[in-house]
């Protein structure tokens, strides 16, 4: 498991990949600290760049790479060697590249410029989104022999989850507008892991008063240990969700 997952970080690297990714988040980072000495400006904007883009990055790479290195994947199949542990060393090298890109990108002017709780948060956030989006592409990626089906079904999970459930959520509300909605509204939150971290963000920097009653609610729950302990596992069911489910196709799948 290790030698795989060695292999696949240094053919992700050896691609340069990284390294303009790495180098694009660090140039936006600071572009946004240049404009800005305001510390949670600057988590608005890297926030909302972050929720648009860090997805859609990670889902067309993820899929990408998978169809890439689908000979080599082929090529373990035919060793000695659990199905498991091929596409989870595929998986993992993706997340972990990633993963660091935004942290060096992002964490790099943060310690140059300066940092609080909530661009830590956004660190996180960024590297579950990250973690998410990947296991859907891989999800995608396992369930066709297409590749551009397969990026055509992370594209449209990632417009949908970015944009098009937005638009859903706001029209239920607008709809149903004279009935209380907030635990609705907090359910509907944690159906998509897009609206999540952007609900936690949102909430370390303490613009809740600006979405209202159904804001002011959301700051309670989420400032309780029990809300809290429901979006960490809320947030662990979407990182889950797809790898298993990119594991058990992946076993059935006939190469």
């Amino acid at each position: 498991m290790f030698k795989l997952l060695k292999y696949a970080l240094y053919d992700i690297l050896k691609s340069r990949f990284a390294i303009i990714y790495t180098v694009f988040l660090a140039l936006v980072a600071i572009s946004i600290y240049q404009v800005s000495d305001d510390l949670s400006k600057v988590s608005l904007s890297l926030m909302n760049i972050m929720i648009l883009f860090i997805p859609l990055i990670s889902a067309v790479f993820a899929t990408t790479h998978f169809y890439n290195n689908l000979e080599f994947i082929e090529l373990m199949l035919a060793q000695p060697v659990k199905r498991i542990h091929v596409i989870s060393s595929q998986l993992l090298a993706v997340i972990i590249m990633l993963s660091l890109s935004l942290i060096l990108g992002f964490g790099l002017p943060m310690i140059l410029w300066g940092a609080d709780s909530s661009l830590l948060t956004l660190l996180a956030v960024g590297v579950i989104l990250s973690t998410v989006f990947t296991g859907f592409a891989f999800w995608a990626s396992v369930l066709s022999r297409d590749k551009a089906k397969a990026i055509g079904l992370s594209l449209a999970l990632w417009i949908y989850f970015s944009l098009v459930y937005d638009g859903l959520v706001l029209y239920i509300i607008y709809s149903f507008a004279d009935y209380p909605l907030e635990k609705t509204t907090l359910a509907l939150v944690m159906l998509n892991p897009v609206d999540l971290g952007r609900i936690l963000m949102l909430m370390q920097l303490d613009i809740s008063a600006l979405m209202g009653y159904t804001g002011a609610f959301f700051q309670q729950f989420f400032s309780s240990g029990s809300g809290v302990s429901v979006a960490i596992g809320s947030l662990a069911l979407w990182i889950l969700i797809p790898t298993i489910s990119t594991a058990r196709v992946f076993n059935k799948r006939d190469f």
